[in-house]
């Protein structure tokens, strides 16, 4: 009537290696009760909430209202409603209505919410910018040409 049944063999626990763990993309956030000093750099996403006072690398970053970031920021995207002290450099940046920025700002797709505080310049990735040329034939001027930085 009651049979012992075989235990399946036990396997030990499996454990991620450095490997795997490096392909799983990630995310990592800093709460409001963080402060650091020095650079970010992550291959992960960030949320931070905290305050920052060094350079920013990342693929995505969120930025909460209470966040403080004294540093250049580069993302891929962002989206910030924090007070943020120094260069952005994103590829996609939104700047939600609580955001105060200072510094200038270049990008490739760009939103701003009524509300947003910006003090600083605004310049699109790849924008085409005045460069000089040679001397027009026999003239002796000099021209200025539009041209792509992007080359």
């Amino acid at each position: 009537m009651f049979s012992k049944k075989q235990a399946a063999p036990q396997q030990p626990p499996r454990t991620q290696t450095r490997s795997s763990m490096s392909a799983a993309p990630g995310f990592s956030i800093l709460g409001a009760d963080t402060a650091i000093k020095g650079d970010i750099s992550a291959a992960s996403d960030l949320h931070i909430d905290g305050r920052i006072e060094g350079d920013i690398t990342c693929t995505s970053l969120v930025q909460g209202e209470t966040s403080e970031i004294i540093g250049a920021v580069k993302v891929q995207n962002a989206k910030l409603a924090g007070i943020t002290r120094g260069t952005i450099d994103a590829g996609e940046l939104v700047i939600l209505r609580t955001a105060q920025i200072l510094g200038d700002v270049h990008y490739e797709a760009l939103t701003i919410e009524p509300g947003a505080q910006v003090d600083g310049r605004f310049s699109v990735r790849g924008a085409y910018v005045l460069e000089p040329s040679l001397e027009m034939e026999g003239s002796g001027e000099r021209l200025l040409t539009l041209g792509s930085d992007a080359a």
